[in-house]
């Protein structure tokens, strides 16, 4: 795997996994961070300050509600999630109408009382929150796998990497024979549409240890807001570009 780790875990597969509920106060959303213990069970330049904390680019301000459906049909929502055709793999439009409206990218109140800047996983509730000022956050839809609910705890964001190789672990590879031919021995999986990494992945340190924890890309769009089978914390690959462009490198960051 390309990077400063060889045993990368990430998604392979999809399960039929339940939403969890939203009624988390904000009282009770730190109280989960800070309860939070680290129990990992596997799984271009950085922007200055100023860049990252003066973005000017618009942002969609409508509140959506989850539970209410599928999303209507949105020229705004065609543009963020249309085809990206300057990548080294053009990515095809995404059919957000698919997807729970609560899940798609936007702005919102923030619900984290963390420093602007600063990278927040709410694992039950789907959501990533990157927080803004003036009490607002970008909110992004994600899915969770079982190495997404291992870790928790406050960490950086120590590296990041555009089209990442995709390196499964050996206890991965022994459910799943037929993933040897992209084993750490076999030089892993290269970036394309359909690696599990997607076209973005940010690798989470905490004491300058790689806790195997990452916020990657996924083409597996029907996956965001669910529980999947494997792997971290995936976004729709349109969502992990905006972030990782939105992200320096030392951002902090709390997985509750």
């Amino acid at each position: 795997m390309t990077g400063p780790n060889q045993k990368d875990l990430n998604s392979t597969g999809i399960s039929g996994g339940e939403l969890a509920s939203r009624g988390l106060s904000r009282r009770s959303f730190l109280a989960l961070g800070s309860a939070a213990t680290a129990t990992l069970a596997g799984c271009a330049g950085p922007q200055t300050t100023q860049q990252f904390m003066t973005d000017t680019r618009p942002v969609f301000r409508e509140p959506a509600n989850r539970g209410s459906g599928l999303s209507a049909v949105s020229s705004y929502y065609d543009s963020m999630y249309g085809p990206k055709l300057d990548e080294p793999f053009p990515l095809p439009a995404i059919p957000y109408q698919e997807i729970d409206p609560a899940f798609l990218r936007q702005e919102v109140a923030d619900p984290t009382g963390e420093r602007p800047g600063t990278l927040v996983v709410n694992t039950s509730q789907r959501f990533l929150y990157l927080v803004r000022e003036n009490g607002r956050a970008m909110r992004y839809g994600v899915g969770i796998g079982r190495e997404g609910f291992a870790w928790s705890g406050r960490a950086i964001v120590q590296w990041k990497q555009k089209w990442p190789k995709w390196t499964p672990p050996e206890d991965m590879i022994a459910r799943q024979p037929e993933l040897e031919r992209y084993s750490a021995a076999n030089g892993g999986m290269p970036p394309g549409l359909d690696n599990p990494l997607g076209a973005r992945a940010l690798y989470i340190f905490q004491n300058g240890e790689d806790t195997l924890y990452r916020l990657h890309g996924s083409p597996e769009y029907r996956s965001i807001g669910k529980a999947v089978s494997s792997g971290c914390v995936r976004l729709i690959n349109q969502d992990i570009c905006d972030l990782y462009d939105r992200v320096p490198t030392r951002t902090p960051i709390l997985v509750v």
